[in-house]
């Protein structure tokens, strides 16, 4: 098999996908559109805000498609106290996988001692209550240091998945615009190395295309976050993947350098 190809079932990429209904401007409504789409493709999950739990649990009821939502969602600048006490909300009202977001500042500030303390006391509040837990580093902020070290404690705390970004860490660039990268085929390779092999890999923020997807696949990722579900599930389809494995091609994503890191 060539660098290029990989052999998957449709089921088996449904199942890597968490659907995202995380928009600031999402309605009711549009929440309600969404979680249709999940549960008519079969994905893996939902990924919702957590006051949405209980509306996405009872449309999703009868159906494998788990319930995930947001723990210091986009920006992880609560206190532990408080996510913590969001995190055992979101379990207890019913999310299986709790995606947490880590205190971006006290990453890139070395404070190394109070984001493992944090990480562990929402790792530990999730799974005694059944769930499990995706720590999102927002890898837009951080340089290739920070990302390694994290997915050693993460490594170290036994959490379930590492996760590349929130879709929301917008960086200034150098002409005054915002903008972000997400998931970067360096720093795939580089949490898959520097995680332990229980830890899963979920990359999220730029997997928009079933080429994407595919390619982060064959880089050891395991979940992808994406709203566009539809388009990539059609065009499995279109090439010919269904129920049985069938080996396929992709277009490779395009590779830079170690760009992260930010600029105010």
């Amino acid at each position: 098999m060539s660098e290029n190809t990989i052999t998957v079932t449709l089921p088996q990429l449904a199942k890597m996908i968490d659907h995202s209904l995380l928009h600031p401007t999402m309605t009711d409504a549009d929440i309600l559109a969404g979680l249709k789409i999940a549960r008519d493709h079969n994905v893996a999950t939902a990924c919702v805000k957590p006051y949405a739990v209980p509306l996405a649990k009872k449309e999703l009821a009868g159906t494998d498609v788990l319930v995930c939502p947001v723990i210091g969602f986009p920006h992880g600048n609560s206190t532990t106290e408080i996510k913590v006490a969001e995190a055992i909300a979101a379990a207890e009202a019913g999310g299986a996988e709790i995606d947490m977001v880590v205190n971006i500042g006290k990453v890139l500030g070395g404070d190394w001692e109070y984001v493992t303390d944090e990480i562990r006391q929402i790792n530990e509040a999730v799974t005694h209550r059944g769930a499990i837990l995706k720590v999102i580093f927002e890898n837009d902020y951080l340089k290739a240091d920070h990302i390694a070290r994290l997915c050693e404690i993460c490594t170290e705390l036994q959490v379930a998945f590492v996760k590349t970004s929130t879709g929301y860490g917008f960086v200034k660039q150098k002409d005054g615009s915002y903008n972000y990268k997400g998931a970067t085929v360096q720093h795939l390779r580089l949490m898959r190395e520097k995680s332990g092999e229980n830890v899963q890999i979920k990359a999220a923020g730029g997997v928009r295309t079933l080429d994407d997807l595919l390619h982060v696949m064959k880089l050891g990722v395991t979940r992808i976050g994406a709203t566009a579900t539809v388009a990539i599930l059609e065009e499995a389809r279109k090439r010919g993947i269904d129920q049985d494995p069938v080996q396929v091609s992709f277009k490779p994503m395009k590779e830079e350098g170690d760009v992260g890191g930010y600029e105010i």
